[in-house]
């Protein structure tokens, strides 16, 4: 029924000398035994580094060609596939426990840590924008900015389907459901849609108790935004039909009192504002690259 458990070897872990090849692969062991595919593109004499999270159904391979930017500008990138997802093993779109996405990200983020010479930035978008919004304002990361990218903290079901999921989630956590999104509603650029819809490391999962999750840490995210210690850049798809963009309005006037946060709105553009039909894409990199610029300069 969709949430097939996939079996993969064990790789060793890129060499710290690898040249710089796009999307050299390994792996890292999560505390509870489950394995993470991690992706690199590194860059010789690197100015920075780069970790990306990625979103629901989708696996940080999609992430190549902002890899690539951020390569262009002297960056190290590294993804990884979050449980469930993508090469990583597991249930497709199911959790074992519920904060299983947040101990993932900062394990594998001080890993990268200790691998490089530069606290690594973090950026995430949708799904992988909540998990990395919702670490940083835990305290369990710290790094020198952080750039949520349409992030999950809002959605667009209804209250009777939110409490449906809480309640699900205590009798059927892995129940498999199509997660409904909508491939159509990613990028104006068709060959987004069709590349994603052929895509056969993606899937169209979610279990009740990731669900709850979303719906549940976005709120809080939310609530507690005021907390933000870290300079933050929320960049929002107002046009976004996959996530609510009411939510990173909520979040902006409530991280208002931190003095870390800088939000850039785009009216018309949908939800991978970096997978956007031009000029949209551009426009969203030279607003990134601008404040890149501002908080870590040469």
């Amino acid at each position: 029924m969709g949430a097939i458990e996939q079996e993969t070897g064990v790789q060793q872990a890129p060499s710290e000398a690898a040249e710089e090849t796009a999307g050299v692969t390994g792996w890292q062991a999560m505390a509870d035994g489950q394995h993470l595919l991690l992706r690199d593109w590194p860059r010789h004499e690197a100015r920075g580094a780069v970790l990306i999270v990625h979103g629901l159904g989708e696996h940080s391979g999609r992430y190549d060609r902002l890899a690539a930017w951020f390569n262009q500008r002297g960056y190290a990138v590294r993804g990884y596939d979050q449980r469930g997802h993508g090469q990583s093993p597991g249930r497709r779109g199911a959790l074992r426990h519920r904060d299983d996405l947040l101990a993932d990200l900062a394990a594998v983020y001080q890993e990268y840590a200790r691998s490089t010479p530069h606290r690594p930035l973090l950026l995430g978008h949708s799904m992988g924008g909540l998990v990395a919004a919702r670490a940083v304002l835990d305290g369990a990361l710290a790094p020198p900015a952080l750039v949520l990218s349409s992030p999950a903290l809002r959605s667009h079901e209804s209250p009777q389907m939110i409490r449906l999921a809480a309640i699900l989630d205590r009798w059927l956590p892995n129940l498999p459901l199509r997660n409904g999104l909508d491939a159509g509603k990613l990028s104006h650029d068709p060959q987004v849609a069709a590349d994603y819809r052929a895509d056969p490391l993606r899937h169209g999962w979610i279990t009740p108790r990731l669900a709850d999750f979303i719906f549940r840490e976005g709120a809080a995210c939310i609530a507690d935004a005021a907390e933000l210690a870290v300079p933050t850049l929320l960049l929002v798809a107002e046009s976004d039909a996959l996530v609510d963009p009411a939510g990173s309005r909520a979040f902006a006037r409530a991280a208002a009192p931190s003095g870390q946060l800088t939000t850039r709105f785009f009216a018309s553009l949908y939800h991978e504002l970096f997978n956007e039909a031009e000029p949209g894409r551009s426009q969203v990199l030279m607003q990134l690259g601008d404040w890149l610029g501002r908080q870590l300069p040469r």
